[in-house]
């Protein structure tokens, strides 16, 4: 039946996406990633599994054509599962397998995971398909759209969209509506109104004001801020640079603000404004700032953590309601209980209540989403009356430094304990426990990068200079331990 079934679909398409590449490519937390001139028959394929795991889940599935951050070059693809998360981690071999096949194996794979899974394949078929703005995104979307079609899957194309937009409407159609509607519209629209009702009235409280300068990374980030501006009016002002004359992700975007510790190229550096920037993909946010002495500051993923997680216990605390955060950020348990609370508690308790239900609606609950965390952000700034260094003096952090280390092929290392440990090569977490042990405040890590041959190294220490020191001994143990390519990373003077 299942091989009758793929003999009817011809030979699905392989005469236009034939395996170009005999090196082994692996699908991860951030799907396959590699250079995009390789990647037409991969993506190919990653059509047809969309088609099976929509089949398997009787629910639509998402496919994303984006490398996020890597340079334009690259290009990848991820699948997103019906509530907007990952692709569930024992499909992710099930890719991998598929990926790999020989175009003679490619049919008997797909029978099989048929088969293995369970999959009916009289059942409909639903796939969402987006894709960022790289040169090669349109090309490979087609690559994946001829997947799909091959199975015949329905497809609705969203064209150049940020990766959290189309968790959102994966997460929107397969709700049936009730997290809101899977369209651009719907995303901005569901952002936008209660950002506004949250901002309240026009007057602008203590030290903060409704201005950003926005580093949209030459990527789709931009093209969506601009849309999203139209949406939010006059409640804040939003000034974009790298809206894509640039190259993608070319100094400038959150990991080369992240990595370098340096503002982007194409930002004016003007004293104590408050900076946003994102990465190729728009799902990621950082935000940073130069003083008056031209010094760089950056406020990360977990000032923005702390910040958003004190407010929220602040307001859990008003409303006197005796819940955790765990289950404020649960949009349809919090709804259901709003109503019942609002009509009984007093009206303090009741507009702390209210506050922290209109909150999750700021908040993109299906991924990490750079539009919906920078509207959070400013909410919580505007509710604090904080500028952007009343923000940082809220606690001092550790000076930190992050490296990377080109290597032969990254699953030489091997992690455990949250990515903290380093359990292969054999001696390299010992060499590392050695060298932490003599920076005071001293703490490193090393974790292999789950699209590039590289291995990301993370250093703290009492002052910056210790702390460039340690880093760089650190990432000279792994260029010698792990494969290192290229010249070693060299000690800081």
């Amino acid at each position: 039946m299942t091989i009758t079934v793929f003999a009817e679909a011809g030979n699905l398409g392989l005469e236009k996406f034939p395996r170009k590449d005999s090196e082994l490519i692996q699908y991860g937390t951030a799907g396959f990633r590699a250079k995009s001139d390789i990647l037409d028959y991969v993506i190919f394929r990653m059509g047809l599994l969309a088609v099976l795991r929509s089949k398997a889940k009787k629910a639509t599935i998402g496919l994303m054509i984006t490398a996020s951050h890597n340079p334009e070059p690259d290009n990848g693809v991820k699948l997103v599962d019906p509530h907007g998360e990952m692709l569930e981690h024992t499909w992710e071999s099930l890719a991998t397998r598929l990926a790999n096949a020989t175009d003679s194996e490619l049919k008997n794979v797909l029978a099989d995971i048929v088969k293995t899974e369970g999959i009916d394949l009289s059942k409909p078929a639903s796939v969402f398909v987006g894709r960022d703005t790289r040169v090669s995104s349109l090309r490979l979307s087609d690559a994946a759209l001829n997947g799909i079609k091959a199975l015949k899957g329905e497809t609705k194309d969203y064209g150049v969209v940020t990766t959290p937009m189309l968790h959102f409407f994966v997460t929107c159609q397969n709700t049936g509506g009730r997290y809101g509607t899977p369209t651009e519209e719907g995303y901005f629209s569901k952002l936008s109104t209660t950002f506004k009702k949250l901002q309240g009235q026009k007057t602008t409280p203590g030290n903060y004001t409704p201005n950003i300068l926005f580093d949209g990374a030459n990527g789709v980030g931009a093209i969506k801020m601009k849309q999203l501006k139209k949406y939010l009016d006059n409640s804040i002002n939003i000034e974009i640079f790298n809206q894509g004359s640039g190259e993608l992700n070319h100094k400038c975007g959150a990991d080369y603000v992240k990595v370098q510790q340096c503002a982007p190229d194409g930002v004016p550096l003007l004293v104590n404004a408050r900076c946003v920037t994102v990465d190729g993909d728009a799902d990621r946010l950082l935000y940073f700032y130069t003083d008056e002495s031209n010094m760089f500051h950056l406020l990360d993923g977990d000032r923005i953590a702390t910040l958003v997680a004190g407010y929220l216990m602040d307001l859990v605390k008003e409303s006197k309601l005796k819940i955790n955060l765990g289950l404020v950020q649960t949009a349809y348990a919090n709804g259901s209980s709003t109503d019942y609370i609002a009509n009984t508690l007093p009206s303090d308790q009741r507009a702390a209540v209210t506050r922290l239900a209109d909150l999750i609606d700021v908040i993109n609950e299906t991924v990490g989403d750079a539009l919906s965390d920078m509207l959070l952000v400013e909410v919580v700034l505007r509710a604090r009356g904080w500028n952007i260094q009343d923000w940082r003096k809220a606690y001092t952090d550790l000076p930190n430094r992050q490296l990377k280390v080109v290597v032969k092929d990254r699953r030489a290392i091997e992690t455990t304990d949250a990515e903290r440990k380093c359990e292969k090569p054999s001696g390299l977490q010992d060499t590392i426990d050695s060298l932490v042990a003599k920076f005071k405040n001293g703490r490193a890590f090393v974790r292999p990068s789950g699209t590039e041959d590289i291995v990301r190294v993370y250093a703290e220490a009492d002052t910056q200079a210790n702390t460039d020191l340690l880093a760089a001994l650190v990432a000279q143990s792994v260029h010698k331990m792990a494969g290192g390519i290229g010249e070693l990373p060299p000690i800081p003077h």
